[in-house]
Parts: C-alpha cells; sequence; structure tokens
C-alpha cells in the first residue's frame, strides 16, 4: 500500500500537483504529502509521519453513493439549525457540498445556494505568508448567509479553520463543519460543532 501512494504521489507531482493538491488527493495530511513526494525505492526507509490514507472511491465513484451519503451529511448539518449556503471545500468537498445544497433545499423548502471555498495549501505559491484561502466569485455569496462547510476529511483542522475564517470575514456565518471521515476526533473547531460520519480515534 505505502509503495502505491508513494508512486501516485510522485505521479502526482509530474503532473503539477502541489502539496496540498495531493494532501487533499490521496486524503492524508501535508506532512505525508510531503514524505510520500520525497521517497525514492533505492533510499532508506525514513519512518513516516502517523496518519491514515482514506481511499473512499466506492462512494465518490458512484453518484447514488454520493447522493447517500451527502443526505446523511445534509440532516447532521440541519441539527444546527437554518442553512443557507452550503460551502464545499476543492476539491474533494465539492461532489458532497452540490449534492447536500440539492437535498437541504428539498428537506427545508428554502433557497439553498452552492459556494466553493480554495484553501491556501492549494496555491502554488503555498509558502507565502498570506495564508488565507478565498471563496470563488463564481458561486454563491457567504455574505450575510447561514453556512455549512463541507469536506471530505479533516486530517488537523487547519482547512477547515481556515475556511471558518473566511467565511466570517466575508460577513457569513458558520454553523457547522460536515465530512465524512475526521481523522483529529475533532468535536469543534474555532468555537464551531464539526459533524462526521465517522470519527477516527489513536488509542
Amino acid at each position: 500500500m505505502k509503495q502505491k501512494l508513494i508512486a501516485k504521489a510522485k505521479e502526482l507531482r509530474e503532473h503539477g500537483f502541489t502539496t496540498g493538491e495531493i494532501a487533499d488527493e490521496l486524503n492524508v495530511s501535508m506532512d505525508t504529502a510531503r514524505w510520500l513526494t520525497l521517497q525514492k525505492a533505492t533510499e532508506e526507509k525514513v519512518e513516516a509521519p502517523v496518519d491514515f490514507a482514506i481511499n473512499w472511491k466506492s462512494i465518490g465513484g458512484n453518484s447514488t453513493r454520493l447522493s447517500y451519503v451527502s443526505g446523511a451529511l445534509s440532516d447532521m448539518a440541519l441539527t444546527h439549525g437554518d442553512v443557507d449556503t452550503v460551502v464545499g471545500v476543492a476539491v474533494s468537498g465539492i461532489p458532497f457540498a452540490t449534492v447536500m445544497a440539492e437535498h437541504i433545499e428539498d428537506m427545508t423548502g428554502e433557497d439553498t445556494s452552492l459556494a466553493i471555498f480554495h484553501p491556501h495549501k492549494h496555491r502554488k505559491d503555498a509558502d507565502s505568508s498570506d495564508d488565507e484561502g478565498t471563496i470563488s466569485t463564481n458561486f454563491g455569496s457567504v455574505e450575510g448567509k447561514k453556512v455549512v462547510i463541507v469536506d471530505d476529511v479533516i486530517t488537523s483542522g487547519k482547512t477547515a479553520k481556515e475556511a471558518i475564517h473566511t467565511v466570517k470575514d466575508l460577513g457569513g456565518e458558520p454553523t457547522c463543519v460536515t465530512v465524512l471521515i475526521d481523522k483529529a476526533g475533532l468535536s469543534e473547531i474555532e468555537g464551531i460543532p464539526v459533524e462526521s460520519l465517522i470519527k477516527v480515534s489513536r488509542l
């Protein structure tokens, strides 16, 4: 498994992916993605960061399953109050957020818009001192809206924290963060509740 991850990370790097994009694509932490891209088959073994690689292709590759999972996430999000806008974290949070916006609209009878958050780690100049992401202007606005933030996996909580700050800076009110898998075992980030289908606990 590890050799497959190393090979995939190197392939993604050769295609111009940033470390953050590799981390998202493989559902690992930034540290693990960095470690994977630095490995060579002939090198002595270097201890890898403690992490879990997540492969949810069986959900993401099937529209029916993706819809069911998004329905469950929508139900959990609505326990925290009204939702005006669903913010999908690029790239892997977008499919879930898109379907969630439709589910929430069906469940509440209220218009629900879709917004897209591009995290700082996807930028080519990710080492710059400006560590904020951005909300795409091509989709819904968060200003004056009650917002649910959606991603596939929380590894450290840094991306979710960044999304929360960005939404607040733009005048939105984050009500919760929803994810498929919470690898950090968090119940809240910056005072905002975290809802996950699966929480991973290290013993």
